[in-house]
């Protein structure tokens, strides 16, 4: 999902006065799809955090090596069927070094979650701080800042990646530095919708009321502009989640991501480049996680923009009477 797409989407949630939480799930429990969606986001956390629990049953260790579960005269090719799912590994093996795919895979997804959630938290805390400073400081301010995320918005996610990948000192965790150099570089989106949410609502009389009694510009966007920007902003923070699994995932194929023995469904995507043809199963498994993922964090994000849209049900409902409509005029 590319940003325009994404700033799009969050820009459809208009800045509305929040209409309680017990609102917000009752109409996120009409939507199916967003439920079977939360459904599966929570069991991929839940597997994440309990991945040392999981392994300890599996008796697996992710970086253990099992020469024995290859064949070392076929190149390392898994032995048994599909890839050697069996009794004791059940996922298989991973080709060449016979490391477990199952404790591989479940601490995988902690990681690529992790990253994910990270960087999507640091996108979010840029985002807004540099879109509220725009909309509420002067001309010239807000001249400066808009005029740099344009800049930011044209640099290539990628290039910039690998530049400050490059120069950015090793000796910090991977999973750590790539969440946050993702997050340095993504976070423009965020920007643009904040600062178009805020100056509308500066035109509001009850913005316009607090300046004049002489509240202070922080107080003004605490007390009366983050409390209507929370529905924008966590909508646009549930669909760039998925995004930044994708851009993980990315970086990994491209050798610049997670570098081994750290498990990530990217890394284990492009080591299966070679091992397609004689083991799918090894490129098939965190292929297909990562697409359930990326989708189902999809459809959950685009359920919570409904949800936080007071007027998106009553578009659904007219548009399912609609539907009903056309249906009977056709018997």
């Amino acid at each position: 999902m590319t940003e325009a797409l994404l700033v799009k989407e969050a820009g459809a949630v208009q800045a509305a006065p929040a209409s309680g939480a017990r609102s917000f799930w009752r109409r996120l429990r009409t939507q199916r799809a967003a439920l079977a969606a939360a459904v599966v986001v929570a069991l991929l956390v839940l597997v994440a955090l309990a991945a040392p629990l999981l392994t300890a049953l599996a008796g697996q260790d992710p970086n253990a090596y099992h020469p024995e579960a290859v064949d070392s005269a076929a190149g390392g090719v898994p032995l048994g069927s599909f890839g050697g799912i069996g009794a004791e590994h059940w996922l298989g093996v991973e080709p060449g070094t016979g490391r477990d795919l199952f404790a591989r895979i479940v601490y995988g997804a902690r990681v690529s979650l992790g990253v994910a959630l990270f960087a999507t938290v640091v996108q979010l805390a840029l985002g807004v701080t540099l879109g509220l400073a725009a909309a509420l400081g002067n001309r010239w301010v807000d001249q400066a800042i808009s005029r740099f995320t344009d800049v930011v918005v044209a640099l290539p996610l990628m290039v910039m990646a690998l530049a400050l990948l490059a120069i950015v000192p090793q000796s910090v965790p991977r999973p750590v530095l790539i969440a946050v150099v993702v997050g340095l570089v993504g976070w423009s989106g965020t920007s643009k919708v904040v600062r178009a949410q805020a100056l509308a609502l500066k035109s509001l009389d009850h913005v316009a009321a607090a300046r004049l009694s002489g509240w202070s510009t922080w107080r003004i966007a605490r007390r009366e502009l983050l409390p209507s920007l929370a529905a924008p902003v966590i909508t646009y923070g549930a669909l760039l989640v998925p995004a930044n699994i994708s851009v993980e995932a990315a970086l990994s194929f491209l050798g610049i991501g997670i570098k081994p023995p750290t498990p990530s469904w990217g890394q284990m995507i492009t080591e299966a480049d070679t091992w397609y043809a004689t083991a799918p199963t090894y490129l098939l498994i965190p292929a297909s996680l990562l697409f359930v993922t990326v989708l189902s964090l999809t459809v959950l994000g685009e359920g919570v923009r409904v949800a936080l849209d007071p007027r998106a049900e009553s578009r659904l409902k007219v548009g399912a009477a609609k539907a009903r409509m056309r249906k009977r005029s056709s018997r």
